[in-house]
């Protein structure tokens, strides 16, 4: 079964965990989850000239994420992120500025990979300099109209704003963002008080197809089509839950352009990134039972 291009734009970088470090980056995480999963990915970043840069492309590479689209900066390191995990697994970030992803450069590359894109995926933290946030939109203004464009927020304090989140979601298709995420967003926009009325206002307001919110122990939710569906909870020994966002996120699109059900989507998203929650990392290899719904061709 052939597979539609996923093109991720934005970040990679080295989450330092307790643990040792791990390949990280919102963006890497999710281009690498969809190589898993057996997707055709590719992932326009930047790395330094650097040992954590050799081992970032090696990684990608295992993943099977197509990287004509990574570029190296000649004096910027490889990017780097602190991380510090609670008692509940949950994690706290110091990101690094300075880093090679900062300074994103439009390439010929870059650009053949979002003009032959199935769907492209994007975020704010990418957008934090202006270097990489005007080369992020330019990329976006390449995308073809019949292309999905996710827009996955995975908002870092300090690095957005009410600006940058309203320019991300005007262009995209389809948003994802966690519940933390869609409190600020209802604060600033003045959205209703329940779950499903915000979601609903998100889709209008910025006219999206589809809204993909996830919920932590509480499972997750989706408005498509002027319907909201609530997908499943599933209990796991949390270690952290590092890049399990990005899993759910790379599971549900590789769904939609597999033509899984909105329900479907949920369900295999939710045991893809509960999988992730249960080891080290954004980037754990997947079990077989989890890929192999992604790799049977649906009608």
């Amino acid at each position: 079964m052939s597979s539609p291009l996923v093109v991720s734009l934005g970040e990679v970088l080295w989450d330092l965990l307790p643990s040792g470090p791990q390949l990280g980056g919102a963006p890497a995480n999710f281009a690498g989850q969809v190589g898993s999963l057996g997707g055709a990915a590719a992932l326009v970043s930047r790395i330094g000239s650097d040992p954590l840069g050799e081992r970032a492309r090696e990684r990608l590479v295992r993943l099977g994420v197509e990287l004509s689209g990574l570029q190296q900066s000649p004096h910027a390191p490889t990017g780097t992120v602190g991380v510090t995990v609670d008692a509940a697994g949950q994690p706290r970030y110091t990101i690094h500025e300075g880093a090679a992803w900062d300074e994103l450069e439009v390439t010929e590359a870059a650009v053949s990979l979002v003009k032959d894109a199935r769907a492209v995926c994007f975020g704010t933290l990418a957008q934090r300099s202006l270097p990489s946030r005007t080369t992020l939109r330019a990329l976006l203004d390449r995308v073809p109209d019949s292309a999905l464009i996710l827009c996955d927020l995975n908002l870092r304090a300090p690095f957005y704003d009410r600006t940058l989140v309203e320019d991300s979601l005007q262009r995209a298709t389809v948003a994802k963002l966690n519940d933390q995420e869609l409190t600020v967003l209802a604060d600033w926009f003045g959205f209703p008080d329940s779950l499903e009325g915000q979601v609903q206002a998100l889709a209008e307001q910025f006219n999206l197809e589809e809204v993909v919110l996830t919920l932590g122990a509480a499972g997750s939710g989706l408005w498509s089509h002027g319907r909201f569906i609530r997908g499943p909870q599933v209990t796991v020994t949390v270690v952290d839950t590092v890049g399990a966002g990005d899993a759910f996120a790379a599971a549900y699109l590789l769904g939609r352009l597999r033509n899984f059900s909105p329900t479907d989507r949920l369900y295999h998203a939710t045991q893809v990134a509960a999988f992730v929650c249960t080891h080290a990392g954004a980037l754990p290899e997947l079990p077989e039972a989890l890929t192999t719904p992604f790799r049977v061709a649906r009608s």
